[in-house]
């Protein structure tokens, strides 16, 4: 029997329904989603995330077509058929402006690794039909995972998520950040207009981007086939932020940090499949049986100390200065000495690899004591089978992780001796980096460091992380030109880490989907 498990923050929004045992909705009475007046309640799609082996978060908007004010009654049900005719639990809820009429359940009573279509009713309306995947338990052969982040709306159409969309062979979507960007037109980016025009600030305006993200079909689509597991990175606040502050936010301009950061989360957790913690706080661990840990991490904005400048060499030395803050590292090192998985994958924001030639001082690059605590938990600790899932910085990098990447002491390229871990970094849905001349002048530079595999600094696109208890293998998926209603996906390459190796070797193509996928969730006509 399903129930709906109390979320932590979700004011406004609460399930009445304590054990599932009220009547559930029959399938033959619910409208059509495909029916006006649906279209018009749930402008805004569904989305899942967060699987867990028994449970997952299911999610919705209302939109109040006769006035708002009063709370909406909302009812939901999940079945194993697209058809809902094997119907195993339901239940019903409350949500009001308080929350911008949001509606997020956390679902259990589920099987693991079990394929589930669900659906809301509201207002005379109904949802489309949501497909989402419980994370499996026990002995797993085989995932599948998409990999994407910066989505600029301002730079162009979301071809990477209707791709994604179509890829319905995939465990889950893991969301590394920047899912949305808080500029307003016409400031990076002018292929499509925000709406509000202008950057947002204030609730309403965090709100309003928010809506208007997910009043894109691509989005929908890929939140509708599949669960997401999201980080946020620096745009779902404010560009280059940190624990006190952000590059893009003036303080008496714009007002206190403090109050936008709280703006900006309390947006990012009505909006977003995941589960709330009371202090903000999205590091946590998902366990997808004995094959992954996937550890997600807050780079950005929980410990992360402010960003020293790049010609700094002192303030960039300092051993103290922290990317993660003191409480996370120490979990994040009870979590890898403790993780008995195949693969420990780490999902985080900023890149983790050297380029000796450019210094991020954003990205581990202006953290290089925070770096070598990390290697130094995985010496330590003994922790081999490590793979760094990056974004943020709008470009595709396969890396060695290694302390000294230039000293042939201690790093073998050819061997891969001296590599503690890999790194994989997907591109930009829409988020450019440099033109296609310009990465014809970069790429080589950074190429010619031993450590960096692979590099393209100007397509965009996603990765599709495939892992089997032998090895995960990296595949890019890219298309250019994103301010265009049609592209052409390209597979551009592959790269894979075996067990005990800690190293990436070039493969030539990409995994085979699996033939089995379950049943797609029937588009809305």
């Amino acid at each position: 029997m399903l129930s709906i498990t109390a979320i932590p923050g979700l004011q406004g929004c609460s399930g009445d329904d304590p054990g599932g045992d009220e009547p559930r909705p029959a399938s033959g009475g619910v409208p059509s989603p495909s029916s006006e007046r649906s279209k018009a309640v749930f402008r805004h799609g569904v989305a899942s995330g967060d699987p867990l082996p028994d449970a997952v978060i299911l999610w919705t908007r209302v939109t109040p077509v006769d006035g708002g004010g009063a709370g909406v009654e909302v009812t939901w049900q999940i079945a194993l058929d697209a058809g809902f005719t094997d119907i195993v639990g339901s239940g019903s809820l409350t949500t009001s402006a308080e929350r911008d009429y949001t509606c997020k359940v956390d679902a259990d009573g589920l099987d693991a690794g079990t394929t589930y279509y669900y659906q809301f009713i509201a207002l005379g309306g109904a949802s489309p039909v949501g497909r989402t995947r419980t994370a499996p338990s026990g002995g797993v052969d085989r995932l599948r995972f998409a990999v994407a982040s910066c989505s600029s709306y301002a730079h162009g159409f979301f071809h990477g998520y209707r791709r994604i969309a179509a890829r319905l062979d995939l465990d889950a979507v893991v969301h590394l950040g920047d899912y949305l960007y808080e500029y307003g037109s016409g400031q990076f980016g002018g292929a499509r207009e925000y709406e509000p025009s202008h950057e947002i600030v204030t609730l309403a305006d965090y709100r309003a981007r928010y809506a208007q993200y997910r009043r894109d079909k691509d989005l929908q689509a890929a939140h509708q086939q599949h669960p997401f597991i999201t980080v946020w990175d620096d745009h779902e606040s404010a560009n280059n932020a940190w624990k006190d502050g952000a590059e893009n936010h003036t303080e008496g301009v714009e007002g206190a940090w403090e109050a936008r950061k709280a703006t900006a989360r309390r947006v990012y957790a009505e909006w977003m499949p995941i589960r709330e913690e009371e202090d903000g706080k999205i590091w946590r661990a998902l366990r997808y049986g004995d094959l992954v840990d996937l550890l997600l991490l807050d780079t950005r904005s929980w410990g992360r100390d402010l960003q020293a400048s790049a010609s700094d060499d002192e303030a960039i030395a300092d051993p103290a200065r922290t990317l993660l803050g003191q409480d996370q590292e120490a979990w994040l090192r009870a979590e890898l000495a403790g993780s008995t998985a195949a693969w420990k994958v780490i999902g985080q924001q900023v890149m983790m690899g050297q380029i000796p030639q450019l210094l991020n001082a954003d990205a581990w690059d202006g953290y290089p004591a925070a770096r070598q605590r990390f290697f130094d938990m995985l010496t330590e600790e003994g922790v081999r089978d490590v793979v760094v899932l990056t974004g943020d910085i709008h470009s595709s990098w396969a890396i060695d992780l290694t302390p000294a990447p230039l000293d042939p002491d201690s790093y073998d390229p050819g061997t891969g001796e001296g590599a503690l871990a890999v790194e994989i970094v997907t591109p930009g849905i829409t988020s450019p980096f440099f033109t296609e001349e310009e990465a014809q002048t970069y790429e080589p530079v950074a190429l010619s460091n031993p450590h960096i595999k692979y590099v393209n600094l100007w397509r965009r696109g996603y990765v599709v992380l495939d892992v089997t208890s032998e090895r995960v293998q990296a595949a890019w998926f890219q298309y250019d030109a994103p301010e265009r209603p049609e592209v052409d996906e390209v597979f551009a390459a592959a790269f894979a880490t075996r067990r005990g190796e800690s190293r990436l070797r070039e493969e030539q193509e990409a995994a085979a989907e699996r033939p089995d996928a379950p049943e797609a969730a029937p588009p809305v006509a």
